[in-house]
């Protein structure tokens, strides 16, 4: 996606902690890195993970959505952020908004998210107490290009982690997400590396 030398303005959106954020930045802080984060964007002003960027010199900016009469608003002032600070590529870090296809197709392949769960199995909420559930024997998160269809997106990359006796949704959840951390920062810098 990029060319060599280049490193692509990325942008990441966050409703939460920001852990998945951090873990982009402080990878991208690598001269080799194919990519900056130039800007971090919450749709919630209470997001912990604003101040994590802060801390860590990005950029950092509320879009409230609740601000806005509907989705297509949020969205359009949402990407005027974007283009604001050229961004280039987008990922998704546990960003709570179901985007719509207008949005995604203006990002079409340049956005990713990451998914706490194994792709195609799982989309969408309580991933963690659905495989647990079903008897699964190991979860993981997937890196998926988004599309319109929720979390369905081609694969570009996937973490397995074991599922262990007694475990619960809370204790798995925190397995899976200590894999996401090493994940995602590596299937970004794949993903943009100019092939060859």
């Amino acid at each position: 996606m990029a060319e060599a030398g280049h490193r692509t303005r990325l942008a990441v959106l966050i409703s939460g902690r920001g852990s998945n954020m951090e873990a982009i930045a402080r990878a991208a802080e690598a001269p080799d890195y194919p990519a900056r984060v130039v800007l971090v964007v919450s749709n919630r002003a209470d997001a912990p993970g604003l101040a994590r960027a802060a801390a860590l010199g990005i950029p950092a900016e509320v879009v409230p959505h609740r601000a806005f009469a509907g989705r297509e608003a949020f969205e359009a002032a949402l990407d005027a952020r974007l283009r604001a600070h050229d961004v280039e590529a987008v990922a998704l870090a546990g960003f709570m908004r179901v985007l719509t296809p207008g949005f995604v197709g203006r990002w079409e392949g340049r956005m990713v998210n990451i998914h706490p769960s194994l792709l195609p199995l799982y989309p969408g909420l309580d991933t963690h107490a659905r495989a647990l559930a079903a008897g699964d024997r190991e979860a993981g998160a997937t890196v998926h290009l988004v599309t319109p269809e929720l979390d369905s997106g081609p694969i570009l990359a996937q973490a397995r982690v074991p599922v262990l006796a007694g475990d619960t949704a809370e204790t798995l959840a925190g397995r899976v997400l200590d894999a996401e951390l090493a994940l995602y920062p590596q299937a970004i810098a794949d993903w943009l590396r100019p092939a060859g």
